[in-house]
């Protein structure tokens, strides 16, 4: 234990004079000029318009004022030679702050070592002046480096001090008040200095955690509409699997590459089903219990059942009016989704921001696409405060990103309020085909079923010419279904009950 004391302090000893060869010897008088203030400081910002432009440089020009004021009181009560020493550092430290530190500390040992002491005097080893100057330019170099300079600065300082008080006759000098005014002052600027430096780093972490919480949230949202849309998009490949099985039936005697096309298709569609039951199986992994309690077999909800959306909202305090414009007509299964979720995130901010407002929902029907505008009034209960504000606002855009269309929102300047406004285009043929459903691959009975002949005329053409005389009773196109035998007459349809294959449909 006695020999590892040693080597401990020796290391110690070792350490801060290295310490000290890094911050004050090393690269002492390598330039490092005095930033200018930036636009955005207080003080730029207080000072008139015509004037601002050179109000970055206020603190240099305050500092060599000073440093020549320093230097004219010093000619006039303690020669030139102390003007030189007390002025020279502070205009060196604007470029070279650590040399100035060197120049001032070098000038005050100096003119302890030259200067007579005078007996009663409390102003020795720095006069007045040389005082001023080696405060102000401890100040700078510590406003521009790291808190362990600072405190080389006042240890060597200290040091010098009490060596001068150790050596003067009757012990009267200004060391005790260069110490306790140097140290006051320099750690009041590391203070703040370091005030300022941790609020920085606290404002990057927040920056960085509130990014990385959007991202998360909207990644959420991603999840969520893409379970949404599986059902769409599983509804339309079942309809896809099932239409091609029954495909070949509704045809007598198809050709056997038709059948095998058929077959294909839905293989093909089933294995997509099951590929997009594995890609929800993904995005649920995160979150498994997270739509535990919502009922699979229920139907994603469409613009058609916003009533039972507001009955909700209005039962827990919102006024909500529902205003409809165009000609109502079926959209797109997603297009439906995607105006539903948004009016019910839009209401949802509204119970949460604006209790007890009123709101509006005005949902119009135009020529190329979906308008959807939710607007509520100014709060008139007190808001409760909500974390995670802004989100359901990212859920929004996305959605509304996904189907190529346009949002806006914010604040409505009359009256306090807030507004989303969002634009879905939809293509005439994703309406008509929308519209129409999966009916029309579906045989109709009556002279309706006549207006399908065209489509599959190609196809019968072709099975006759393959197959012949004895094919041309099959020319009629809605054959009847499963039941083989004579070929049906091509008068129309018939009549009765219809055959087994018939009643199959999606």
């Amino acid at each position: 234990m006695t020999q590892t004391i040693p080597r401990t302090e020796l290391r110690t000893i070792r350490r801060a004079l290295s310490d000290l060869r890094k911050d004050l010897i090393t690269g002492a008088f390598a330039l490092r000029p005095l930033p200018p203030l930036g636009a955005t400081h207080p003080l730029v910002r207080k000072v008139p318009r015509s004037a601002r432009p050179y109000a970055p440089w206020l603190p240099q020009a305050a500092i060599a004022a000073f440093a020549f004021y320093l230097m004219a009181v010093a000619n006039e009560t303690e020669g030139v030679g102390t003007a030189l020493l007390s002025g020279a550092p502070l205009l060196l430290a604007l470029y070279r702050p650590i040399g100035a530190w060197w120049l001032s500390f070098a000038a005050s040992v100096l003119w302890g070592m030259v200067a007579p002491e005078p007996v009663g005097s409390s102003m020795w080893p720095w006069p007045a002046t040389l005082f001023a100057s080696h405060v102000a330019v401890m100040v700078i170099v510590a406003s521009q480096n790291r808190p362990r300079v600072a405190g080389q600065m006042l240890l060597l300082t200290a040091a010098f001090g009490i060596a001068c008080d150790f050596s003067a006759v009757g012990g009267h000098t200004n060391a005790f008040p260069m110490v306790v005014t140097s140290g006051v002052l320099v750690g009041a600027v590391v203070s703040r200095r370091s005030l300022r430096e941790t609020k920085q780093q606290v404002a990057v972490q927040q920056s960085a955690t509130y990014e990385e919480r959007s991202r998360r949230t909207l990644l959420e949202e991603r999840a969520t509409i893409a379970r949404e849309l599986h059902d769409v998009v599983a509804h339309h490949m079942s309809v896809i699997a099932i239409q091609a099985e029954a495909a070949p039936y509704r045809v007598a005697n198809p050709p056997e590459e038709l059948a095998t096309s058929f077959a294909t298709i839905r293989e093909n569609a089933v294995a997509a089903l099951t590929e997009l039951r594995r890609v929800l199986g993904v995005v649920r992994a995160d979150d498994p219990d997270a739509y535990a309690d919502a009922d699979p077999e229920a139907p994603q909800p469409t613009l058609a059942t916003l009533d039972t959306l507001f009955a909700g909202v209005r039962a827990a305090g919102l006024t909500v009016e529902h205003i409809i414009t165009g000609a109502v007509r079926p959209l797109p299964s997603g297009v439906e989704l995607s105006a539903y979720r948004i009016a019910q995130e839009a209401l949802s901010n509204a119970l949460r921001h604006a209790p007890g407002s009123t709101a509006r929902v005005e949902v119009a029907y135009v020529l190329g696409g979906l308008g959807l505008r939710i607007v509520n009034g100014p709060p008139t209960q007190a808001v409760r405060p909500s974390p995670g504000m802004g989100h359901g606002l990212l859920g929004m855009r996305e959605r509304v990103a996904m189907l190529n269309g346009e949002m806006t929102a914010g604040a409505v300047e009359e009256d306090g309020g807030y507004e989303v406004a969002v634009f879905i285009p939809v293509a005439a043929a994703a309406e008509e085909a929308e519209a129409s459903g999966p009916e029309p691959s579906t045989p109709k009975r009556g002279p309706a079923s006549e207006s399908s002949a065209p489509k599959r005329g190609a196809v019968s053409e072709a099975s006759a010419s393959k197959r012949g005389p004895a094919s041309e009773s099959s020319t009629p196109k809605q054959g009847p279904g499963l039941k083989k035998g004579p070929a049906p007459e091509a008068s129309g349809p018939r009549k009765g009950p219809a055959p087994a294959g018939e009643t199959m449909k999606p």
